[in-house]
């Protein structure tokens, strides 16, 4: 797991939503994360098998955002857990050793290690910049991503107003993935920017490669 995490938008328009998914997993998406607040259940269903249909094309998972009904019922390949939802213990039960299961860790590293003894898949943290999305309380301070290294082994995923410019010190200090909505949903060549998020990453190999400020 490594690379851009792709959330996708409140849109009702499904047309809209795949052609914009689409031309970003063009780009480099490592993972789909559906969320839709405001959907119908219909809608919700509907909108969820053809981005499931989508990435299986491209060969990257789509997880559920809160819904783990949603997700039993499309067999989608995971569900995230934010911090009102279902347990990371109940969801990790009810889907099995091979599904995805992330979980909201905000700025705690007690949720994280947490987490990680109930089976999660990954960590989040954030938010780390204000969001046009959603409205946090606090401001994650980007160094907990490193003593969050030193205490789980779980892949992190840093959430918050990400954009390829202020997701590189995050990168820097050990993110494996950058969640992100508005940076690539409200670009005009969604494409383009999710290639900007995919280089974060490659530049992060290749410094790794030469020997040069692995992390």
């Amino acid at each position: 797991m490594r690379g851009l995490y792709l959330v996708t938008p409140n849109w009702d328009d499904t047309e809209r939503l795949l052609d914009c998914t689409r031309a970003a997993l063009d780009g480099g998406v490592a993972l789909v994360q559906y969320r839709h607040k405001d959907a119908s259940p219909d809608l919700r269903r509907r909108q969820g098998a053809a981005l499931l249909a989508l990435c299986r094309r491209y060969g990257r998972p789509l997880v559920i955002n809160d819904h783990l009904d949603l997700c039993l019922t499309l067999g989608a390949d995971g569900v995230h857990v934010g911090g009102t939802d279902a347990s990371v213990a109940q969801v990790r039960a009810a889907l099995g050793p091979g599904k995805i299961v992330g979980a909201s860790c905000y700025g705690d590293l007690e949720l994280a290690r947490a987490a990680e003894r109930d089976g999660a898949t990954y960590a989040a943290f954030g938010g780390f910049y204000p969001s046009p999305v959603k409205r946090y309380s606090f401001t994650t301070a980007p160094d907990i991503l490193l003593e969050a290294r030193s205490q789980i082994a779980l892949p992190l995923v840093v959430i918050g107003g990400m954009t390829p410019r202020n997701a590189v010190p995050l990168v820097e200090r050990g993110a494996d993935m950058v969640a992100a909505i508005t940076s690539v949903y409200g670009s005009a060549d969604p494409g383009a920017a999710a290639r900007q998020f995919d280089a974060l990453f490659g530049a992060q190999r290749k410094t790794c490669a030469n020997g040069t400020g692995a992390v």
